[in-house]
């Protein structure tokens, strides 16, 4: 059952890609806001009470429809994994917007191109040049494979018993981390280790598939000595494989407004343009192509078995 959930609802995501605004995220986003106000007195205590409230009920009500649902069909539990697993997935419309920059960069139109980057990731990008749009795109869709698309699998797959409980973990986990890391106080640092918890295998596994998609050698290499010096240790993980794997680089210092922001240098090669940017597409998609078949090849030996 598995296997086919998860190649139901890939199928169905690039047939139908989800576009934003997602009802069901400003839905969720409303809810942990309402709990942010509510609990948040800086401290780390509040901050698990509050982890737990937005992430527990919601994983119990999506078991339980798994649940009912299994117990009048195995097919209607199986479509219910299907649409929890596209709606939580969502890399499409990242890959999207990611060859729309592409485009918006081959055609020479930079103020285009930095307006459709700075709606996606936030922040300022006007002083962006042309490299710089193209090594942020990347490093964003990259991130957005592993978050939206790879770790929502892995945890799918790891508790399908369950039905797609580990899907929503991953994902509201992720939200919560990224909605609560910059509170004041300690109230944010319990969602950003139980993210780390939850990311953790994940993010290697990514990073191992786009060695695997690319170049092996390069992407292990940047993966052992530069990950560890970049701010967030498994998106670090990510990127300095991805860009291994694609023999470009990432990273490196940033003019936003009149400021220089610093980063470490990731990856190895050349400066990256538009034409990386769909190449790093395509990575992901064989990356996906290859869990798709280790999946597949299970099905079989279980069904030879």
């Amino acid at each position: 059952m598995a296997f086919f959930s998860v190649f139901a609802a890939i199928v169905l995501e690039h047939v139908r890609p989800l576009r934003q605004p997602l009802p069901h995220y400003q839905r969720y986003t409303v809810f942990t806001q309402w709990l942010q106000r509510k609990l948040n007195a800086g401290d780390y205590s509040h901050g698990a009470i509050a982890w737990t409230l937005a992430v527990v009920p919601v994983l119990i009500g999506v078991w339980l429809v798994f649940f009912l649902l299994s117990g009048i069909s195995p097919f209607l539990g199986w479509l219910w994994n299907v649409g929890v697993l596209y709606v939580t997935l969502g890399f499409k419309y990242f890959s999207d917007d990611a060859e729309r920059i592409a485009r918006l960069l081959r055609a020479g139109e930079l103020d285009a191109a930095r307006a459709q980057l700075a709606a996606w990731r936030g922040g300022d990008a006007s002083a962006f040049s042309a490299d710089d749009i193209a090594r942020v795109a990347i490093e964003q869709v990259m991130s957005a494979s592993q978050r939206q698309m790879f770790g929502v699998l892995f945890w799918f797959v790891l508790l399908v018993p369950l039905g797609p409980v580990g899907a929503i973990l991953f994902r509201a986990a992720s939200i919560l981390a990224g909605h609560w890391s910059n509170m004041e106080g300690r109230f944010g640092l319990f969602a950003l280790r139980a993210f780390h918890v939850v990311n953790w295998l994940p993010a290697r596994l990514t990073a191992l598939t786009y060695a695997i998609a690319g170049n092996f050698e390069d992407a292990t290499f940047c993966w052992r000595t530069q990950a560890p010096g970049w701010p967030e240790p498994e998106e670090g993980v990510v990127l300095a494989a991805g860009a291994g794997a694609m023999g470009v680089r990432l990273g490196q210092s940033l003019n936003v407004g009149e400021e220089t922001v610093w980063r470490p240098d990731l990856g190895t090669g050349q400066a990256p343009d538009a034409d990386c940017i769909d190449s790093a597409i395509s990575m992901i998609w064989r990356g996906l192509v290859v869990w798709l078949v280790v999946g597949l090849l299970a099905v079989i030996a279980g069904w030879i078995a």
